[in-house]
C-alpha cells in the first residue's frame, strides 16, 4: 500500500518543508539498509549513541526524497532542492504514530466498501515469542493470508516496521513485542492493537530492569489490556496472579496441565523417541495432536499455537493435520566459510519475502567489506527455492522477488522449483538459473562452477537445501565455536546504557576476539558504530584492515619492528616509554609523516608498562611539544582492581594520581586528549569515572567481570559424539591408565582434545561436558584431539551433541575447575576449531 506525502504528514502531525511529489511504500530507519529510494521515507532517528540526521546528506545523494526530521537541515531548499522534509518533535514517536495510523485506517473500518475487522495476535513474553509467532504463521497459512513480525522485529522500533506490512490481503496478522523497562508496552499496544494477546513463559531476561517478577510480568499485559481474548498458562502462579489483578474483562483462554477447568485443559502428553502426541480437552470436546519435537520448550510453545489456532478458527482436525508438519525455527542467519572461496549466508526454512529482504540486506552489508583473507567476492549469489506464500499471484510474487534482487545487487540467481522455473522470465538478473528441485542442481555445471562468491541460501524445508549447505560447507573438524553476533550487541548495549550519550566506547578484539574471531566480530561492532576498535600487536590490525575495517584501530602492545606497517595501514599505537615513543618518533619523520595518532598510558598502579604521571610527566609534556611527527588522541591507565570492592581505596587512588597527571598533559595542548580508565568491572562499579572513553573487553563476550555472572552468552563450543563404547568395571580409560571403571560404564569419545583448547586439568573427572542437556564427566587423561566422557546413564547416541561450554554450560565452570579466568578458557580454543557466526 502507497501513501502519499501530504497524507503522512497529516496522519502524523508534521510541518512539511518542500512541495515535490512522492509517494511512500518503504519505511527506513537504518541508512545502510536503503533499497527502493524512490519510494522510501526516512526517520531520521535520535540515540544516544547515533543521529539520524547527519546520513541526510548521503541518503540524498543516493535517491531519498521524503524525510522525518526533529531539525530541518540549514539552506535545505538549495541543498536539497526535491526533497520534503516533515519536522516533527520526535521522530520515534513520529514512525509509531505512522504505524498506528496505518493499522486504523487500514484495518478499522470500511476498505474497499466493505466492512472489514481483521484480526491481530500480539505475543509477548520472555521467551518463546518467536516460535510461537513462526509455528502460528505455518498452521495457519494453507488457509488464510497472514502478515507477520520479520525475524524478531519486536522493539519500539521494529514493532511499527512490522505493523507497517499489513495490506489490503491481510486476514490475520501475528506480531511480537518485547520489553525490557516499565513504561515501554503501552506504545507498543497503540501500534499493534491485538484483537487476541498471548502470553509465553515468564522468565528472567531484563529482570535486572524490573523490581520484581510481578512488575515485569503487569508490565507485559499491557499489552493485551483491550484485547477479546488472552491466551496463556495458568500453571504458572504469577501469571494467574497478575491476571486476576488487572481484572481482565475479555475471554480467557488459559490452558493448564492440571486444572481441568480451564479452558484449554492438557489431558495427557505423551513423548516417544522423536515425536510428542498431545490430548486437549476444547469446548467440552477431547481431541490430540503430534508434533515433531520432544523438548519442553516446543511442547509448551506448541499447546499456545493450538490455543490461539483453534480461537482464530481452525478445527480440531486441521489442527491434527498440521501439526506434525511444524518446522524448526531458523531464528539465526549462519555464515559459514564454504569451498573453492565462497561464503555461505544459511537463512533456510525462512522463505518469504519480508525474510528474503532482510537477508539481502545483510549479505549486501558482508559483500561491502573484503572476505577474511583480504579478497573481494567474485559475485553475490542468491540462491532461491519456490516461495510457498497465499495471497499473492506467482506473477506478481516474482516480480517483487526480482525487483529485490537486482535493488540488492544480486548478480546471480539460481531458482529451484517448479513455479520458479515458470515464471524464468520475472527474474531480471542478468546471470540466472534454474533447476526444478535440488537433486538436478547438484549435479549441474552451475554448481560445480561456484567459486569466490557470497551465495544467500533461502529455501522452503521440503525441497532439501541441507543438501546444498552440505555440499557447499567446507568440510572440517567436527569441533565447532558458534559465535552470536547478536548477544555480543546485547552486551555492548548493556555496558553502553551506563554510559553518558557523549562517552566513546573503545572495544577489545585482541587475542582474535577472545577467540571469537576478530573479523567478524569488528564488522558487527563497525556496524554498530562503536568509537575504536583496540587489538594487541600490529598484524592483528593489519588482518582487520583487509577485511574491510575502517573503524580507529588502537594497536596496544606496538612492536618496534612493526611502525612502518602501522603507518601503512593506518594504526594507532600506544605509548608507553620515553624509548618507544622517540623510536616510533624518528620512524615517522622518515616516512615525512607528522600529526600521526598516539594514544600515551600512564602507570598508575598496575607496575607492568607505562609513564610515571607524577615524575615523568614534565619531561613528556616537553618532548612531546618539541616534536610534531606524533600527537596524543587519548591517554589513559588501567585500573588494577576495578572488579572487587576490596580495592576501591586503591582505586580512588589511582584515579586520583591519573586525574591530576592527565588533566596536566591536556592543559598542555590546545587539541582535545580523550581519557578513559573504565575497562568492563569500572564501567559498573565506577560510572562517575568514565570521563571521555571507556574500554569494553570480557563484559563484551558476555562475563560480567564484577561477579562473573553471564550476561548474554556469545561463545559456544560444541562437538560431538564419535563412538559409544561398553567399558566394564576394572577397566582404565586413556593414557597412563588414569580414567579407572568402577561399574560398567558407557564411554563416548568425542573429537576435542588439547590441541583444541580442552585444558588437560579438566581430566580425570574434575569437570564435565553436556550431552543431551546431562552433565557427563571427562574420564581419564584429554588427549591431544580426542577426549573421552561417561555417558553411562545419559540416553545418547553416536552422532548427538555435546557442548563444551556456552549457553548451558557457562564458560565460568570451566575456568573456575581450572582455577582460572574466563578469559584464557575463551581465548584457548584453537583457530584448528571452525568459528559459525549466526544472527537472529
Amino acid at each position: 500500500m502507497k501513501y502519499s506525502i501530504e497524507k503522512v504528514a497529516t496522519l502524523i502531525g508534521a510541518r512539511r518543508y518542500g512541495q515535490s511529489e512522492g509517494q511512500i511504500s518503504w519505511l527506513l530507519t537504518d541508512s545502510r539498509s536503503l533499497c527502493f529510494p524512490e519510494e522510501t521515507l526516512f526517520f531520521a532517528l535520535r540515540t544516544q549513541r547515533n543521529d539520524g540526521h547527519r546520513y541526510i546528506d548521503d541518503l540524498y545523494r543516493r535517491g531519498v526524497r521524503q524525510y522525518v526530521v526533529e531539525k530541518v537541515p540549514e539552506h535545505h531548499e538549495s541543498l536539497y532542492p526535491d526533497a520534503n522534509f516533515l519536522r516533527v518533535p520526535n521522530t520515534l514517536a513520529a514512525l509509531q504514530r505512522l504505524a498506528e495510523r496505518h493499522r486504523d485506517e487500514f484495518l478499522s473500518g470500511v476498505n474497499g466498501g466493505a466492512e472489514r475487522k481483521v484480526p491481530i495476535v500480539g505475543i509477548t513474553g520472555s521467551n518463546g515469542k518467536t516460535m510461537v509467532k513462526e509455528w502460528l504463521y505455518q498452521l495457519l497459512l494453507p488457509s488464510q493470508k497472514i502478515v507477520r513480525s520479520p525475524r524478531s522485529y519486536n522493539s519500539q522500533i521494529g514493532v511499527p516496521l512490522s505493523v507497517w506490512l499489513l495490506n489490503e490481503q491481510t486476514e490475520v496478522g501475528i506480531f511480537e513485542a518485547g520489553i525490557s523497562q516499565p513504561g515501554e508496552m503501552s506504545a507498543l499496544r497503540d501500534i499493534i492493537q491485538p484483537t487476541i494477546g498471548v502470553l509465553t513463559s515468564l522468565g528472567t531476561a531484563h529482570q535486572e530492569n524490573f523490581r520484581s517478577m510481578e512488575e515485569k510480568c503487569m508490565e507485559k499485559l499491557e499489552l493485551m489490556h483491550d484485547t477479546e481474548a488472552i491466551v496463556y498458562c495458568s500453571d504458572n502462579d504469577i501469571v494467574s496472579r497478575c491476571i486476576r489483578r488487572m481484572q481482565y474483562k475479555g475471554e480467557k483462554i488459559a490452558w493448564s496441565r492440571y486444572d481441568e477447568k480451564v479452558a484449554f485443559f492438557i489431558k495427557e502428553i505423551a513423548t516417544k523417541e522423536s515425536d510428542t502426541r498431545i490430548t486437549y480437552v476444547y469446548q467440552e470436546e477431547e481431541n490430540t495432536y503430534t508434533i515433531p519435537f520432544i523438548d519442553e520448550a516446543s511442547i509448551e510453545n506448541a499447546i499456545t499455537c493450538a490455543a490461539v489456532a483453534l480461537r482464530l478458527g481452525l478445527t480440531p482436525g486441521q489442527l491434527a493435520d498440521r501439526m506434525p508438519l511444524l518446522e524448526p525455527v531458523a531464528m539465526r542467519l549462519e555464515v559459514k566459510e564454504g569451498q573453492r572461496g565462497c561464503v555461505l549466508i544459511n537463512d533456510s526454512y525462512n522463505s518469504d519475502v519480508n525474510s528474503l529482504d532482510i537477508a539481502l540486506d545483510f549479505m549486501q552489508r558482508r559483500c561491502q567489506q573484503p572476505m577474511a583473507d583480504g579478497r573481494h567476492p567474485k559475485c553475490k549469489t542468491l540462491i532461491l527455492s519456490d516461495i510457498y506464500q497465499s495471497g499473492t499471484s506467482a506473477e506478481a510474487l516474482y516480480t517483487q522477488v526480482s525487483e529485490l534482487a537486482v535493488k540488492r545487487g544480486v548478480e546471480r540467481f539460481i531458482g529451484i522449483g517448479p513455479e520458479l522455473t515458470a515464471q524464468a522470465d520475472r527474474i531480471q538478473v542478468a546471470e540466472k538459473a534454474f533447476f526444478t528441485d535440488v537433486r538436478h542442481f547438484l549435479s549441474s555445471d552451475i554448481f560445480a562452477g561456484l567459486h569466490d562468491e557470497i551465495i544467500l541460501l533461502k529455501g522452503a524445508r521440503s525441497f532439501g537445501f541441507d543438501q546444498i549447505t552440505e555440499q557447499l560447507e567446507q568440510k572440517v573438524h567436527e569441533t565447532i565455536l558458534e559465535v552470536n553476533l547478536n548477544a555480543m550487541v546485547e552486551n555492548l548495549n548493556h555496558f553502553r546504557s551506563f554510559l553518558k550519550p557523549e562517552t566513546k566506547m573503545v572495544c577489545m578484539i585482541k587475542a582474535d576476539g577472545y577467540g571469537a574471531g576478530a573479523v567478524e566480530i569488528a564488522k558487527t561492532l563497525q556496524e554498530h558504530r562503536v568509537d575504536y576498535l583496540a587489538v594487541a600487536v600490529a598484524d592483528e590490525g593489519v588482518t582487520l584492515r583487509k577485511a574491510g575495517i575502517t573503524a580507529n584501530i588502537m594497536i596496544m602492545n606496538p612492536e618496534m619492528t612493526a611502525f612502518k606497517t602501522m603507518f601503512d595501514y593506518d594504526l594507532e599505537p600506544e605509548v608507553y616509554s620515553f624509548r618507544l615513543m622517540d623510536a616510533l618518533i624518528k620512524a615517522a619523520r622518515k616516512e615525512g609523516i607528522t600529526g600521526w595518532p598516539v594514544h600515551v598510558k600512564f602507570d598508575t598502579g598496575m607496575h607492568r608498562l607505562g609513564f610515571d604521571p607524577v615524575n615523568d610527566i614534565d619531561e613528556l609534556i616537553e618532548r612531546l611539544k618539541h616534536q610534531n611527527a606524533i600527537i596524543p588522541r587519548s591517554v589513559f591507565s588501567h585500573f588494577v582492581g576495578s572488579d572487587s570492592d576490596g580495592f576501591d581505596d586503591f582505586s580512588a587512588k589511582q584515579f586520583a594520581l591519573f586525574d591530576e597527571g592527565s588533566k596536566k598533559l591536556q592543559a598542555a595542548f590546545g587539541h582535545k586528549i580523550l581519557r578513559h580508565m573504565d575497562n568492563s568491572a569500572g564501567i559498573e562499579h565506577f560510572p562517575e569515572r568514565q570521563m571521555d572513553m571507556c574500554r569494553l573487553g570480557i563484559g563484551l563476550y558476555g562475563v560480567d567481570p564484577r561477579d562473573n555472572h553471564i550476561l548474554h552468552t556469545v561463545s559456544t563450543l560444541k562437538t560431538t559424539i564419535l563412538q559409544l563404547r561398553h567399558v566394564p568395571a576394572g577397566e582404565t580409560v586413556g593414557y597412563s591408565r588414569k580414567g579407572k571403571i568402577e561399574r560398567d560404564s558407557v564411554i563416548a569419545a568425542i573429537p576435542i582434545g588439547y590441541a583444541d583448547g580442552l585444558n588437560r586439568h579438566l581430566g580425570n573427572r574434575h569437570c564435565y561436558c553436556l550431552v543431551n542437556g546431562q552433565k557427563a564427566e571427562y574420564v581419564g587423561n584429554i588427549c591431544m584431539d580426542v577426549a573421552m566422557i561417561d555417558v553411562t546413564d545419559i540416553p545418547c547416541a553416536e552422532g548427538d551433541q555435546v557442548e563444551i561450554f556456552g549457553e548451558h554450560l557457562p564458560v565460568t565452570v570451566l575456568s573456575d575447575t581450572l582455577d582460572t579466568i574466563p578469559y584464557e578458557v575463551l581465548t584457548g580454543v584453537s583457530n584448528r576449531v571452525k568459528r559459525i557466526y549466526f544472527q537472529d
